[in-house]
């Protein structure tokens, strides 16, 4: 058995939302989606309704939900939206190498 050089990084994620909305709700779907298909057991999901902690989203400068924001491995991403077009997300949070890997 050939060991890995390298261990395998822990993909840190989190989704800032608005309450239970409709594409709050979808975005938190599809990036457990995304990361079960992608990143199975290398990744953790952090959510934060930015009315029962706005002081957060204030402090990250989130103005829009739902955002997602990739906090390690570095660097740090962004991307705003529903997270339905998984190529353009894959693209926009660097998880074309994790995907090729």
């Amino acid at each position: 058995m050939k060991a890995s050089a390298r261990p395998e990084p822990i993909y840190r994620f989190r989704l800032y939302l608005a309450n239970d909305t409709p594409n709050g709700v979808q975005a938190l779907a599809n990036l457990t989606a995304l990361c079960d298909t992608y990143l199975p057991g290398r990744h953790e999901i952090e959510v934060v309704d930015v009315f029962a902690h706005p002081e957060e989203a204030l402090a990250e400068n989130i103005f829009m939900t739902p955002t997602l924001m990739k906090l390690s491995p570095l660097p740090v991403r962004r991307v705003v939206g529903t997270l339905s077009n998984v190529p353009t997300v894959l693209q926009a949070m660097g998880l074309l190498e994790a995907r090729a890997a």
